[in-house]
């Protein structure tokens, strides 16, 4: 699993800091998630294939979330893509990249297909049969959804040993892996267990962009491999938090601790604070293995 920051910085863009968005490599998948200002700019920067993207994720429909999309919609299109382009993110999404659309003449060649998002629960908005999506409710100033991304529990590992030494057939390689019992060569029933090893352990990504402090969500993360949570202001500030309805870094903190994530990254900064480790000082007082986002930095876990 493969995260790349592609823009972590709140409100306006500038000349080093680009609105959110980034790019999620999860079982062959390549997700955008959130599209700001400068994305495709970005993409471009950090080499990733635009022909891979195939599912973008919008949080919610405040412009350094969004103003993006109708860009690369059109590029993509100048660059004759023909394979269909799935969107999720709010009701109304729709209707705003139509409008644009019709009134610019740049409808494209190939299929666009909007998933309009209006619940307040979480719900299952993506699944094959490697990776499901859900969304995470938020609580912000319009509706607002972060999304958690799972891989499903992957396939037995043979202990390749022990399967030629039980006598069993290639042809039930793939049942092992699948954790079932098999019947070998010589009609022996080999318990799964004898000769195959645990899989590695499924991940996820929780993704949870602006929000207010919100222990609602925490259920639906809890355990995460990752969860990215926004940090916009430092405790010094937190009287701005309700007002704006976002959050602090040691609120994003206090929720992973709660969630029981591995790691935190924190992003989402407001550009009003020159030194970026502050907010990383900050959360490790609650929540040891915090790390900051940065434009154009990758994470691997």
């Amino acid at each position: 699993m493969k995260l790349t920051i592609l823009g972590c910085h709140s409100a306006t863009p500038r000349i080093n800091t680009n609105p959110t968005s980034q790019v999620l490599e999860i079982k062959n998948h390549m997700f955008l998630i959130d599209c700001g200002e400068g994305t495709q700019v970005e993409l471009r920067r950090n080499k990733v294939k635009f022909s891979r993207i195939k599912h973008i994720f919008i949080s919610h429909l405040h412009g350094d979330h969004y103003f993006g999309l109708i860009g690369l919609i059109n590029t993509f299109s100048l660059l004759t893509r023909l394979t269909e382009l799935h969107i999720y993110g709010p009701k109304g999404l729709k209707e705003v990249v139509l409008l644009q659309m019709k009134l610019s003449g740049g409808w494209t060649q190939y299929q666009l297909i909007f998933h309009e998002l209006n619940s307040k629960h979480s719900e299952l908005i993506y699944e094959d049969d490697k990776v499901q999506v859900h969304t995470i409710p938020l609580k912000h100033r319009i509706y607002t959804n972060g999304f958690l991304f799972k891989e499903k529990e992957n396939e037995r590992k043979l202990d390749i040993n022990m399967v030629n030494e039980a006598n069993i057939d290639m042809a039930y390689y793939r049942k092992l892996k699948q954790g079932f019992d098999v019947v070998n060569e010589d009609g022996v029933l080999i318990s799964n267990q004898k000769v195959t090893k645990d899989p590695v352990p499924a991940k996820s990504y929780a993704y949870c962009s602006d929000t207010v402090y919100n222990e609602e969500m925490l259920p639906i993360i809890e355990d995460a491999t990752v969860l990215y949570h926004e940090s916009t202001f430092l405790e010094k500030d937190e009287a701005r938090c309700e007002p704006t309805k976002h959050s602090t870094a040691k609120q994003a903190a206090t929720i992973a601790k709660k969630a029981n994530v591995d790691t935190l990254i924190l992003g989402h900064y407001s550009t009003r604070y020159s030194d970026y480790n502050l907010f990383k000082n900050e959360a490790k007082t609650v929540f040891e293995n915090t790390v900051l986002s940065k434009d154009g930095k990758s994470f691997e876990f």
